[in-house]
């Protein structure tokens, strides 16, 4: 009896110890470190890899992520150097270069970011006024990485980037703004109006001087020309009516003329088929003599 209750606790022992081993075995994940404390001092920092802890003696303390972090902050009122109040919401890309640092550098960090962000945007808006503000926007992200930067360092923090996600002004100078712009358009609408109609004008009177230019020219040099054609046609008519007037005809064969011997000397009148048959070079020239003429009459 007393053998069966010292091994029922001895069962019981070995599987406490097994369970005791296997929750203090811990797998640490990429990206992932572990800050691990001795007896509530630092030890060591677990990287990616499979670890042991020592049981009722260390304890993990604080799981950093080592990730790139986004923390967008709400609005924070500000005032530039020419007295006016704007709300201005800012994001932080931030990522944690050591966990040690992170874990026992400062009191919740992300507040401690937080506040700093404000008191660096105040101190920056501060020396700007409002269009410098609203124009120059890679410079405050610059001048603000730059501080917050050298300011998270001993805290084991980086900041990659800073942003000005919105500038919010007052209403009344939205107002302002608004109109400006209108007003601005409105110049800018107007100034090329008048330029489309100065060049459009500008434009008209040049056609009408080119016209007024050129039309007499043209009717001159086409008038001109007609001339210098007709000349030209009348005095080849002139020589073709001398080669006519010169022109001796030839003999033509007997088997057509003995046809047309008695027609010839009779006093009836020849058709033109049989002209054209006695007389082919005299019906070939008056064609040349015709051909000009047709086109005097085209002109």
């Amino acid at each position: 009896m007393d053998f069966g209750f010292g091994f029922i606790v001895l069962a019981i022992l070995i599987i406490i110890t097994v369970a005791i081993l296997i929750k203090n075995i811990r797998v640490v994940q990429q990206a992932k470190a572990f800050v691990i404390e001795r007896l509530g001092a630092y030890q060591t920092t677990w990287n990616v890899g499979l670890h042991f802890k020592i049981p009722f003696i260390e304890k993990v303390a604080k799981v950093v992520s080592l990730k790139e972090q986004v923390v967008d902050f709400p609005p924070q009122p500000v005032i530039t150097k020419d007295n006016v109040t704007m709300q201005i919401d800012t994001v932080i890309y931030f990522q944690i270069t050591d966990p040690k640092m992170y874990t026992y550098g400062v009191e919740h960090p992300l507040t401690a970011i937080e506040n700093l962000t404000a008191t660096t945007l105040r101190n920056i808006i501060g020396e700007l006024e409002l269009d410098q503000t609203l124009t120059s926007r890679d410079i405050i992200n610059s001048k603000m990485r730059s501080i917050l930067d050298e300011a998270t360092d001993p805290w084991g923090i980086k900041v990659n980037r800073v942003e000005l996600k919105n500038i919010i002004p007052p209403r009344e100078i939205q107002d302002a703004m608004e109109k400006q712009m209108k007003a601005e358009r409105e110049r800018r609408e107007s100034i090329l109006k008048a330029e489309g109609e100065k060049k459009s004008a500008i434009l008209l009177a040049e056609g009408e001087e080119n016209q007024q230019f050129f039309v007499p020219m043209l009717r001159s040099s086409h008038t001109s020309l007609r001339q210098k054609v007709r000349q030209r046609l009348s005095s080849r008519f002139s020589r073709l009516l001398q080669r006519v007037s010169a022109f001796s005809m030839k003999p033509v064969q007997a088997k057509r003329l003995s046809s047309f011997v008695p027609l010839r000397h009779s006093r009836l009148p020849l058709t033109a088929r049989q002209q054209r048959l006695l007389f082919p070079q005299k019906f070939r020239v008056l064609q040349v003599l015709l051909l000009p003429l047709r086109k005097l009459s085209l002109m």
